[in-house]
């Protein structure tokens, strides 16, 4: 977990380590060897800093918008392209962007492994240090590796300082760039602690770095050497790592303020809502029109696909049908009629259900698994959100008929799309209200978010034991998940629970991670590791089944491309297939 550290205020570290606009990298005079790299504080201080270039937003900061390259959210900005397919070029801004920051911390990573390696200090501190570094290296070389395969490989003998206009380097295989990522997680773990004072609460631990090198393991289809990781942490097999799934899941994702929860294994901690500190974007991407002074809009939405997977609370799958005969068809009009009620001009009341039965397209949503209703608005519902003078204010979410009525309006008492779309809003990761004053910028949402959890290890150890042969195990694991949020557990009784081979299993695991982990930038990743994001690509089409835009797949998308500039910068790069 990245925690508010109170050393980030050094002037001369945040010269240093803070992110850049590219990988143009300028030494500070101030942070010679003369006047650093001399201490037990400068090594921590050293440490602490590589974490502001990792929650960059081009680096690991805006991890929640890749959920809009999957088929659980749709969106405008900032993968539009790799969204939509359609115009995915080399010169993308988001792609060289991601590069360049990824690059930004192994560099940063390599200064400080190097010039801890030669302080007089403890070889204790030395080794902890180094380890966090190593850590934070591969976890920017296994995004580059998911993200483009083999890349140029940097470690810490090369010196950015004297080198950045000579960096030429070929690119490595993707199995090199893989073992060099599992040799730093093999010296993470060896070297770092169980749990850090108080006091450094959020640097990496020896149970990240066991995830994380699980994490590789998976993705490779290494499954014995993926559940020898997860179980050292699920099951505490070398030490009481004190992980736990959080009791409420709603709570989870609005931990702020000093909060905090054992189920977080390496989270970015935001520090406040409001005008000093550290808090990650999220609103202006996830949130609606009503929320916090009608600034934000909606870049990033649920799509109809992930809605309609959450099951019905008996854990049957949920069918529009048999709620509405014919809805399945995908009339738009018919839709409309079973959907949409009539508001007055001025925006504050529903003056006509018209054909609508409110109660019933409520019903088809809350009689369902609860993360719907809490990872998603949906129609009818309400929201807390803020007026113009970003008072909380009570907002509903109404399907208006235009032609009866007038239409919502956020600065009222309704919730509106600022893309004109009929789509679902995220109520996961967004304030509601002002927070009792505690949030006050739009830009600054102050929840703990994840990079790791232990409810994302749990269903990876499901996925290994699966694969493994391990049906029994599997079960066990993803049961945990969806005991916590009161859904049966599979092969607890009901036919429709019923499991029977590694297939069945691995659909049921597919599913629950997508409605698990929604809102949190895994579902991109997954798809793609699982030969699955070809048959995942289909148009975007809102609630009524109307087109909101086009999306195209092809094979080529499987890679990023190499981006422009970069293989302008260094002639020695060669590109990715069909691009």
């Amino acid at each position: 977990m990245t925690s508010p550290y109170k050393s980030l205020v050094f002037s001369s570290l945040l010269s240093l380590l803070c992110s850049c606009e590219s990988l143009d990298y300028t030494p500070a005079d101030q942070m010679s060897g003369q006047t650093f790299w001399r201490t037990e504080e400068h090594a921590r201080q050293a440490a602490v800093g590589l974490y502001a270039a990792m929650k960059a937003p081009w680096c690991f900061g805006m991890e929640f918008t890749f959920d809009m390259c999957s088929d659980i959210a749709d969106g405008t900005t900032p993968w539009a392209d790799i969204s939509r397919g359609t115009s995915f070029a080399s010169n993308n801004g988001g792609v060289q962007n991601h590069w360049q920051y990824l690059y930004e911390l192994v560099h940063r990573s390599n200064t400080v492994i190097r010039n801890v390696a030669t302080m007089d200090i403890s070889q204790s501190t030395i080794d902890k240090v180094t380890g966090e570094a190593k850590f934070l290296r591969a976890m920017a070389y296994f995004r580059m590796l998911n993200c483009w395969g083999g890349v140029p490989y940097y470690d810490e003998s090369c010196d950015i300082n004297e080198e950045f206009s000579t960096l030429n380097a070929t690119r490595s295989s993707a199995d090199e760039i893989r073992q060099h990522i599992i040799e730093d997680l093999t010296y993470a773990i060896a070297n770092l602690p169980v749990k850090w004072d108080e006091s450094d609460l959020g640097r990496v631990t020896k149970g990240a770095a066991y995830a994380l090198r699980g994490k590789v393991y998976l993705y490779n289809q290494e499954w014995e050497k993926a559940i020898s990781d997860f179980e050292k942490i699920v099951y505490n097999r070398t030490a009481d790592y004190g992980y736990a799934l959080h009791p409420s899941y709603n709570e989870l994702f609005r931990l702020y303020n000093g909060k905090h929860s054992d189920e977080m294994i390496f989270s970015i901690q935001s520090i406040d809502g409001n005008t000093s500190g550290y808090a990650l974007d999220i609103v202006s991407y996830f949130g609606n029109k009503s929320t916090m002074r009608l600034i934000a809009g909606n870049c990033i939405v649920p799509s109809t696909n992930l809605a309609d997977m959450y099951e019905n609370l008996d854990g049957s799958p949920f069918d529009w049908d048999e709620n509405f005969p014919g809805f399945n068809s995908g009339d738009s009009q018919l839709r409309r009629k079973y959907m949409c009620v009539a508001i007055d001009q001025g925006s504050t009341t529903v003056t006509s259900t018209l054909e609508a039965d409110t109660t019933k397209i409520m019903d088809a949503y809350r009689n369902r698994d609860p993360r719907l209703m809490l990872n998603i608005i949906t129609p009818y519902s309400h929201y807390l959100g803020t007026d113009a003078g970003s008072s909380p204010m009570d907002k509903q979410f109404v399907l208006a008929d235009a032609s009866k009525g007038g239409a919502p309006m956020e600065a009222m008492a309704f919730i509106r799309n600022s893309e004109g779309w009929n789509s679902y809003f995220w109520r996961k990761w967004i304030p509601t209200g002002n927070l009792d004053g505690y949030w006050g910028e739009y830009n600054r949402t102050p929840y703990e978010f994840p990079l790791i959890r232990l409810g994302d290890v749990i269903l990876m150890l499901a996925e290994a034991y699966n694969e493994h042969g391990e049906t029994d195990k599997a079960i066990a694991e993803v049961n945990k998940i969806r005991a916590r949020v009161g859904m049966p557990g599979l092969n607890s009784g009901a036919a429709w629970l019923a499991v029977t081979d590694k297939e069945d299993v691995a659909k049921r695991i597919r599913d629950e991670r997508a409605r698990e982990l929604a809102g949190e930038g895994l579902r991109y990743w997954d798809l793609r590791r699982w030969g699955l994001l070809e048959e995942s690509v289909k148009n975007a089409t809102d609630i009524f089944g109307d087109m909101m835009y086009l999306r195209s797949y092809q094979p080529r998308h499987e890679l990023w491309p190499i981006p422009l500039v970069e293989m302008d910068r260094n002639r020695n790069l060669t590109q990715n297939t069909g691009w």
